[in-house]
């Protein structure tokens, strides 16, 4: 199993949520089964961040189940980045723009005009099928589809 993980995952496993103990038990089975870090691309890198603060926004502005102060968010972002400067769990993988983007209109003009597919969801898949991963999760349901149109085994 070689999975890729969007940022929803990620940011489920790092900062807790409805999702926190699939992602854990995932992480858990996939370093007792194989080991080795999860690919991490840059886009993922900044959208991880990203979602730990804006978090705090959502809070701040009373969405429903999210409840994230600022320290909590740091906290997040830095054993992120922790985990992404040792990596053991999470390792940074560097993807040529040119590819991604040959890649990511090959998927678009497959499945866009069918599905409405996000261009984030695309390149999070394209990232995934560029990377030689066979698995990929997330917990949003229209990535997953993609990802399974695409061949690969979902969360």
């Amino acid at each position: 199993m070689k999975p890729y993980a969007d940022t929803n995952f990620l940011t489920a496993f790092y900062s807790g949520g409805i999702h926190a103990t699939q992602a854990e038990q995932l992480i858990q089975q996939k370093a007792t089964e194989c080991g080795g870090p999860i690919a991490v691309t840059f886009l993922t890198r900044m959208e991880v961040i990203n979602s730990f603060q804006q978090q705090v926004y959502f809070t701040r502005n009373g969405v429903p189940g999210i409840h994230v102060n600022p320290e909590a968010a740091m906290l997040e972002e830095a054993l992120f980045l922790d985990d992404l400067q040792d990596g053991i769990l999470i390792h940074l993988m560097r993807i040529e723009d040119e590819t991604l983007a040959t890649v990511f209109e090959e998927l678009v003009h497959r499945h866009t005009i069918k599905h409405g597919f996000r261009a984030y969801d695309i390149m999070h898949v394209a990232s995934a099928l560029i990377l030689g991963c066979d698995t990929f999760w997330s917990f949003d349901t229209k990535a997953r589809k993609l990802a399974e149109l695409e061949g690969l085994k979902v969360n």
